[in-house]
This record gives C-alpha cells, structure tokens and sequence, in this order.
C-alpha cells in the first residue's frame, strides 16, 4: 500500500502534488484543507482519507471528521490536525493515544515536518509540513510511504519549492 500524505494546503494545491502521488494507492490529507475544491481534486484523483483542521469552514467539516482511526495493511493509524510531537503532545492526545495505541500517528498544523519514533509509545509520529502557500514555512512539502505487513518503507520527503512569497 504506497500513501501520499499531505497537510496545510490552506486552500491550495500545487499541481505537481497529482504527479508525485500518481502511484500512491490512497492520499491522506492531516487537516486545514481550506477551500473545498482541494480535497475534491484529491478525491477525484484517489481514494482519500483526510480530517479537518482548525482554519476549516462547515463545508470541509461536513464532508470529514476531526479523527481518522483505521488499521491498514496491519498498521493501526490515527490522523488528526492538532497533536504536537513526541513527548509534547496536546492533552487530548496524550489522553487518547493510550486509549487507541497506534502504530502510526499522523499530524499537521505545526507546518513542521517531522518523523519521529516514541519509543514509549511504541509508534511513529509524523507530519508532513505544509503544502500550502500560508504560513511560516520555507518549503512546501508532502511524503509519501509505503505500509506492508504493519512496517513503513519507502520514506520519502518530496520538496514541492519555496512557499509563494519567498524569492
């Protein structure tokens, strides 16, 4: 099962974003989608899993949920928007995540990428940056994996260029 996983679009969507994930099986979008044409694109391009972030209107919000909890190819997974980074997860997560015990955890809003492993936690914590043009960040930025048997292989950090008002 080979994911592209993007997060931030705030209402953007870089059109090389198709050609990268022209093999990935599912897009998982982590939230602030923005205009509701973006997770439509997506959707009409693959099978999509997203959830909503903190600067999404009642159009994204009826069309997906906060949390995305699912087991893939024998990997338990949990997206959602807001949830920091190992240790320092926001109290509802660390609430949660022992509740749901994933293997892979899945965020955006910090428009930071980061992988990381919580050893305590026995699982991988990801986020794929922003890919959006708002924001704070320098590069634009999605991954794409691949899941078999429970295991994630294949990382790759795909840089989409400079956010739109860096020269």
């Amino acid at each position: 099962m080979r994911i592209g996983l993007i997060s931030d679009t705030h209402s953007h969507l870089e059109e090389n974003v198709l050609k990268y994930f022209e093999e990935c099986d599912e897009i998982w979008h982590a939230g602030d989608i923005g205009d509701i044409s973006v997770l439509h694109t997506l959707e009409n391009f693959k099978p999509v899993r997203a959830v909503y972030g903190n600067i999404d209107g009642s159009d994204v919000i009826k069309e997906v949920p906060e949390d995305q909890i699912f087991t893939i190819e024998g990997l338990k997974v949990w997206i959602t928007h807001i949830g920091g980074y190992p240790p320092k997860y926001t109290s509802r997560i660390k609430k949660k995540l022992e509740e749901i015990k994933p293997g892979l955890f899945i965020c955006g809003h910090s428009h930071i990428l980061k992988v990381i492993p919580d050893r305590e936690r026995n699982l991988i914590h990801m986020n794929p940056g922003a890919a959006g043009k708002t924001g704070f960040h320098k590069i634009k930025t999605v991954l794409r994996f691949s899941i078999n048997a429970g295991n994630i292989s294949d990382l790759e950090v795909i840089e989409l260029g400079k956010r739109a008002s860096l020269k």
